[in-house]
Order: structure tokens, then C-alpha cells, then sequence
């Protein structure tokens, strides 16, 4: 038995704008908004936000957790949904134990933590991601896409090193204070990227400090998307790698932990097989 026990729906998730400082790319605010909002409201509120000298964006959601049941948005692919809906209940599941607390704490305000922010994201990703891998080949192997569904490459365009890319110039540049620089430098790639196919309205610190916050994704720079990996290598199941991950308080803990060998008879008891 896991609790909460798994449910989601399938509609809509809220937006939600995020809010950075300028001189780093940092996610010192977000604020959840209504479903029903379009483009132009999107850069009204940005453009509100912007005049406080802060780097501002308004996104979609695909999936929201803050909820019971979770959102899952449907008009996506069969493999994305199962990965979103078990990512989200996974950020429910956690919240029971040390990480995911910390996180909530986080989320609410309380207790502002970037490093475990990033290691909850990271953790839920791996273990959506493989469950959901699990699922689409015990059910639905008819719908899994040939090669996976990588998204690095198209006629010769890696799009994840580009992003790595820009974001290591970008954090150069902030870090000598050339703010405006980095701006025209990330607005310049946004264009040549809407050029090779990829819509992304909006490029900028809010945009690296919110999806930067998913450690295996292009747009973060963080060593602990390597180090989540690690742990979970090292752990003997999925379910050893949720067990110690989910007790993690730090980064620091995590670095220790990755010291320490797999003990998968200290289970907890929620823990799904």
C-alpha cells in the first residue's frame, strides 16, 4: 500500500510566473495563476513584474502536484502522461519524508533551499522516468517511440548543448556584471532557436532559474543532476534509490551518502516495491 494513493486529472495545470534577479539566475518567486490565461496576459503580468528590476516569466504547467488529486495536462503523449502523473504523485509521496518536507518548505516560503529544490526535481525525474519506461513496455510497447524521444538532436542541431552552452556563457556573464549583455546574448540564441524549430517565447534568468531547477535538463548547470545519478547507480532497486534519496536533508547529505554502501534492508515501511 502507498500512500497517497495514486489519482490525477487530466485537465489543464495552473501557470505559474516565476520571478529571478537579474544579476543571477536564482528563482526567488513563484507565484501560481489561474489556467485561463493567454499570451498577451502572460507578457502583461511579465512586463508588471519586469518594472521592479527583476527578470519575470509566466509559463505553463505540465503537470501540478499541490493538489488532490494532481493535474496532468491531456493533450499531451501517452508516454509523458504516465511519466508527469507518477512524477507529481512522487512529490506527495515525498512530502511524507525528510526531502519532500524540506521542499514544501520551500515552495510555501518558509525556508527558501535552491539545492533541494533541485535534488527533489531531480529524484522525482528519475523515478517517473523509469517507472513510466517500466510501464510503456510491460502495457503499451505499441506506443513507445522508436530510439525514445530524445530531444538532442535534428538534422545535426544538438539542441541540449546549445542550451548548456548558453547557460555557462550566461553565467559568466552575469558573474562579471554585464547584465545587459547576457540578456542580448539570450534573446539572440531564443531567435536562432525559434529559427530551428523550438518555440520558446521567452528566454531569460526566470526562465534558466525555474527549468534549471531539473538537474539532467540542458538549462542547468548544477553538479547535483551528476550526483543524483550516482545515488542512483549505486543503490541496489528503485526502490533502495527512493528510500535513501527520500531521507536526504542536504546536499551535503547527499555527497555523504554517496559514501556510504546501499542498505536496502533499512526500508521505509510506505516504500512502493
Amino acid at each position: 500500500f502507498s500512500f497517497p494513493p495514486l489519482n490525477f486529472r487530466l485537465d489543464r495545470p495552473p501557470n505559474v510566473l516565476i520571478v529571478s534577479p537579474r544579476e543571477r539566475i536564482e528563482s526567488i518567486r513563484e507565484i501560481m495563476l489561474v489556467q485561463d490565461l493567454d499570451q498577451e496576459q502572460f507578457e502583461d503580468i511579465e512586463a508588471s513584474v519586469d518594472e521592479l528590476g527583476v527578470s519575470s516569466l509566466v509559463t505553463e504547467l505540465g503537470g501540478f502536484g499541490g493538489t488532490y488529486p494532481t493535474f496532468v495536462a491531456g493533450d499531451v503523449s501517452l508516454p509523458w502522461t504516465i511519466a508527469t502523473a507518477t512524477e507529481e504523485w512522487l512529490h506527495q509521496y515525498l512530502a511524507f519524508a525528510p526531502l519532500g518536507f524540506m521542499y514544501l518548505l520551500d515552495s510555501i516560503g518558509i525556508a527558501r533551499n535552491y539545492e533541494i529544490a533541485t535534488i527533489n526535481e531531480t529524484v522525482a525525474g528519475i523515478v517517473s522516468g523509469e517507472i513510466a519506461d517500466l510501464v510503456m513496455t510491460a502495457y503499451y510497447p505499441q506506443y513507445r517511440a522508436p530510439g525514445g524521444e530524445g530531444s538532442s538532436s535534428a538534422a545535426g542541431f544538438d539542441f541540449n548543448r546549445t542550451m548548456r552552452e548558453l547557460r555557462l556563457a550566461v553565467d559568466e556573464l552575469l558573474a562579471n556584471g554585464e547584465i545587459e549583455r547576457a540578456e542580448r546574448l539570450m534573446e539572440e540564441r531564443r531567435q536562432f532557436l525559434v529559427s530551428k524549430g523550438y518555440s520558446i517565447r521567452k528566454l531569460n534568468q526566470a526562465y534558466f532559474a525555474f527549468y534549471g531547477t531539473y538537474a539532467d535538463e540542458p538549462t542547468s548547470v548544477s553538479p547535483i543532476g551528476s550526483e543524483v545519478s550516482e545515488l542512483r547507480r549505486d543503490s541496489v532497486s528503485l526502490r533502495d534509490f527512493l528510500n535513501r534519496a527520500a531521507a536526504l536533508t542536504s546536499r551535503q547529505d547527499l555527497i555523504n551518502r554517496l559514501k556510504r554502501p546501499s542498505d536496502e534492508g533499512a526500508l521505509l515501511v510506505r516504500s512502493p516495491s
